[in-house]
């Protein structure tokens, strides 16, 4: 093993390590018949890391069920090469190799790469650091943050923009780039999380961001180089299904509170460092909550109308306002959890059962609405059904305020005007 080491006191409880102490960080490359592949991963990377890495480190070569001479060709490289070993499986799945690897490791950081490299090792420092010193506990290469720059096929940028919109969408993520094969996570941290993630395949790394976002976690984002292989083991369309299913069952888990994870590791609340800042505060009063909260319909209102006009030239005026309403009420409810009733450390499972609630009765009373001019008047224009859809959206956007105030985010507004 390499690395120039940083000595000094070690802060355990606090999970830092300060100057003094060496962190250890354990590479995890997962992989499934990769004999040609692996020879020159190991040798570019052990000897990146013997002439730049500032850490103490450790390879780990993950064999998940192979069928060709990987293992052969594994054993043979942990022979030549200082600070590289094995870790074979009888079963495949990446998640499963990450699980088993990082469960097994005993190094204080731990972290995985394709076996590919597409990503460039520049960005190793900078996604470990933010680890080692404690201010964030996971963190992921992103192809999609400002500042990173890729070298993909068209087919493979759309599908992942599709795919993490979808995340962003359906379960109000702020990472940008789920998928990317470079992660790290502090092993306090992951040790407490992996037998939460129930995924043993391609939708681990989801898994894993959306559980340690939803536990308060803070997850660091490094954009990347990044640079396609086309000698790829990943079967889009299975992989996209398995994808779907797995962003639906960890909704579930955390509408019935089973995604919570109530022994993590957790840092202190944000303080001024400074001894006399006069703090300010996070006013959650009703005067902000009504401005936030008429700012945040009023784009929605738009963005709900403007859908409703495109749609309506294809669907029904129901199937139209439904989808409309679906997707902008999925916005609406994430804007104000994050700005009008401040609940930054995620919502519980009753919050979502309520919230559904919520938006069944705003569904109904607008879709009533059109109903009843389709009843009154069968040749009424598409400018008055536009007319009628804004009357009943703001009597229910009305309702929906009280309801969310009085209701959903009950406790919110209690310790906010507190």
């Amino acid at each position: 093993m390499s690395g120039a080491a940083v000595r000094g006191d070690t802060d355990t409880a606090s999970g830092h390590w300060s100057v003094g102490r060496t962190a250890t960080v354990d590479i995890v490359v997962p992989v499934y018949n990769e004999e040609r592949s692996l020879p020159g991963c190991i040798e570019v990377l052990h000897g990146f890391l013997t002439e730049q890495f500032p850490f103490e480190w450790t390879i780990t070569v993950a064999d998940n069920a192979s069928t060709d001479a990987t293992m052969e060709v594994a054993g043979e490289l942990a022979d030549k090469y200082p600070g590289v070993r094995v870790l074979h499986l009888d079963r495949k799945g990446r998640g499963l190799a990450l699980r088993k690897a990082w469960g097994w490791s005993d190094a204080d950081i731990v972290v995985y790469m394709d076996v590919d490299l597409s990503t460039g090792l520049n960005a190793l420092l900078p996604l470990v650091a933010p680890l080692v010193n404690g201010h964030s506990d996971v963190a992921i290469g992103s192809r999609l943050a400002p500042g990173s720059r890729t070298v993909r096929g068209p087919k493979r940028e759309m599908i992942s923009r599709c795919y993490n919109a979808m995340i962003r969408l359906s379960h109000g993520a702020k990472f940008s780039d789920a998928q990317c094969g470079f992660k790290a996570v502090r092993t306090d941290v992951v040790r407490r999380l992996l037998p939460h993630i129930a995924d043993d395949s391609w939708f681990f790394d989801t898994e894993l961001l959306l559980l340690a976002e939803h536990n308060g976690l803070r997850v660091h984002e490094v954009p990347v180089d990044w640079v396609e292989d086309m000698d790829t083991r990943v079967h889009v369309a299975k992989t996209a299904t398995e994808d779907i299913r797995g962003l639906i069952r960890v909704a579930r888990a955390k509408a019935t509170g089973s995604a919570r994870v109530d022994d993590l590791p957790r840092r202190p609340a944000p303080r001024s460092e400074h001894p006399d800042a006069v703090v300010a505060r996070r006013e959650t009063g009703l005067l902000w909550q009504l401005l936030s909260f008429a700012a945040i319909g009023v784009v929605s209102t738009v963005a709900n109308l403007a859908l409703y006009g495109i749609m309506r030239t294809w669907w029904p005026a129901l199937v139209a306002n439904f989808v409309a309403l679906t997707v902008t009420t999925l916005l609406n409810t994430e804007a104000n959890r994050r700005f009008t009733f401040l609940r930054s450390t995620g919502s519980t499972g009753r919050v979502h059962l309520q919230g559904l609630i919520v938006f069944a009765l705003y569904y109904a009373f607008t879709s009533g609405a059109l109903l009843a001019l389709g009843a009154f008047d069968p040749t009424a224009s598409k400018a008055l059904e536009l007319l009628v859809l804004l009357a009943s959206s703001l009597i229910g956007t009305a309702a929906r305020f009280v309801l969310l105030r009085a209701w959903v985010f009950k406790n919110t507004v209690k310790e906010g005007n507190a």
